[in-house]
């Protein structure tokens, strides 16, 4: 019988480090296998070399490099791998000639990417695992790919994958084809792979349409995340395809019926309407009627009476609310509304209720220069000019008799139902004194009253009837005045004498020097009047008022 050292002597494996051997498994243990590669002494080799050790098998058989023929137990340490790694070395730089295409699993997750083996290990980048790198690399380890070999480093027997470049011309190809084949018309399943302000990127397996925002929905849509989200699966309608620039465009709204038409038949003008307020703009309000179906309410149809400035005055976004269709123009996809239609036009029984010469009653709602405004009811306002305020005196502005809230009575002078405006005067209330100045009063008449303005040519004093009399500047003294309000006041009570007497400009003449003077010398007085330049005359009434001192202001 061969003894060991003769049997090993005629053996044909050399057993020395460095070089592969063939071995079989003896036994599994959970950090190392055992192998007899037909040396005096047993091999081990670590368990991690294996892709699952539970899959491992005595008598399994297999290639294993020495790297060491004994340690400190005695034992041959062996490499599984190395020995793969060597034999493949070869064969994979014959296959994997720099652009080649291999196989390989994930094996490990490493700084910067991924490790795979391809028969050796190989590094694939993180930006090189998809067109859009994973978060989770740890996710992809065990996963087996195609890769395509980018770089080959002989030296340091250091090879680099993509699969992102294998990925890319997968879906070229597949764009190309997708270009050749799609047609408008079609209805494809994509998945959204961005979302942008004015639209979503929808990924048709391979090629990137664009789906706008307006060919989202027929209704209104203020950003396309309101109705996509990112990796949501959708069927969308192919409306354009530009093979040259290699564009997509497409809807989603397309595969809906468009609900404008027929919109005449379904929104007669006249029909009272319901919807909700989804934008308020400055000129009007958009009431959303259907989706996709939205009417505008101008301003100026908010209300009858009330002089609305903007629509959020009254509105806001989302009320429901009633309208009547006015107009519609399908070409141009606007329906007009009206809210004010709901209710009857108030002016239109404004004839009936007011007709000129009725007296009515009221508040002062508002004063400007021109006139005052009083409420007739809710919605309706009558207009006091402040030259139908006083018979007698000139009013400059109706602060001068009135205020804010005052409740007061007033006579319908005219109704303008066209402009909406009804005119009102209260001066109407009474007979015009000057109608009947001729009792009142007469020329070398004695008068008493209180000096009610002061101008610079002359001063006003308030007579009975509500009639104001002029003093001229040469009418107060016999001696020269250079300033009127050195000699009179506001509020003093003088006497005066009538002088003249101007029916046709309503005016009356008086002076204060001729309180005692007699018939001859009044009529010499008259005669210089009457030689005034109109400039100086001392009823030109209209330049009166200015820079006045009244009794209100002191």
């Amino acid at each position: 019988m061969l003894t060991m050292e003769e049997a090993l002597a005629g053996s044909s494996m050399n057993f020395g480090e460095g070089e592969i051997v063939k071995g079989k498994v003896i036994e599994v243990r959970n950090k190392e296998v055992l192998v007899d590669i037909g040396y005096k002494s047993e091999g081990s080799i670590p368990a991690n070399e294996f892709d699952d050790i539970k899959e491992v098998k005595v008598g399994d058989e297999f290639d294993v490099l020495i790297e060491r023929l004994e340690d400190r137990e005695g034992m041959v340490v062996l490499s599984k791998e190395r020995a793969e790694f060597r034999q493949n070395w070869d064969k994979i730089l014959t296959i994997c000639n720099e652009g080649g295409t291999v196989s390989g699993r994930v094996k490990a997750v490493v700084k910067g990417g991924l490790v795979v083996n391809i028969g050796v290990e190989a590094f694939l980048p993180a930006s090189q695992v998809d067109i859009i790198p994973p978060r989770n690399l740890t996710a992809l380890v065990g996963e087996t790919f195609d890769f395509k070999v980018v770089k080959i480093n002989m030296e340091r027997q250091n090879i680099v994958l993509s699969r992102r470049e294998l990925i890319e011309q997968e879906r070229a190809e597949r764009r190309s084809a997708l270009l050749d084949e799609m047609m408008p018309g079609d209805i494809r399943t994509g998945t959204v792979k961005n979302i942008t302000d004015f639209g979503a990127f929808i990924d048709l397996n391979g090629l990137d349409g664009l789906l706008h925002i307006t060919d989202m929905s027929w209704g209104r849509i203020g950003h396309p995340s309101e109705i996509l989200k990112v990796g949501e699966e959708l069927d969308v309608v192919v409306l354009d395809v530009n093979k040259e620039k290699e564009r997509v465009s497409l809807g989603l709204k397309q595969k809906l019926a468009n609900p404008w038409e027929n919109i005449e038949s379904k929104y007669p003008v006249g029909e009272k309407v319901k919807g909700k307020v989804v934008n308020l703009v400055p000129y009007g309000a958009f009431i959303e009627l259907e989706p996709g179906v939205e009417g505008l309410v101008h301003v100026t149809e908010l209300s009858w009476t009330k002089r609305i400035a903007k629509p959020s005055d009254v509105l806001k976004q989302g009320d429901e609310v009633e309208a009547v269709v006015l107009a519609i123009n399908q070409d141009e996809q606007k329906v007009s509304l009206g809210i004010r239609q709901l209710e009857t036009n108030p002016w239109d029984l404004a004839m009936e209720k007011y007709p000129p010469g009725t007296q009515v009653g009221g508040k002062i709602r508002n004063l400007t220069s021109y006139g005052a405004f009083m409420e007739l009811e809710e919605g309706l306002d009558g207009m006091i000019h402040v030259s139908d305020i006083s018979w007698t005196r000139k009013i400059n502005h109706p602060s001068e008799v009135f205020t804010k809230n005052d409740e007061i009575e007033a006579v319908v002078l005219e109704i303008d139902k066209a402009n909406q405006r009804i005119s009102l005067g209260v001066k109407q209330l009474a007979i015009d004194p000057w109608d009947k100045i001729d009792t009142l009063y007469k020329v070398g008449d004695l008068v008493k009253g209180e000096v009610t303005k002061l101008a610079s040519f002359g001063a006003f004093v308030g007579l009975d009837q509500d009639i104001d009399g002029l003093v001229h500047i040469s009418q107060i003294s016999e001696d020269r005045v250079e300033k009127i309000k050195n000699v009179l006041k506001v509020g003093e009570e003088v006497t005066a004498r009538v002088i003249k007497i101007d029916r046709a400009e309503r005016r009356i003449g008086l002076s204060i020097k001729a309180a005692n003077y007699s018939t001859e010398e009044l009529e010499a007085e008259q005669k210089v009047l009457d030689a005034l330049k109109p400039g100086e005359d001392l009823v030109a009434l209209q330049f009166a008022f200015e820079g006045v001192e009244t009794k209100n202001e002191e």
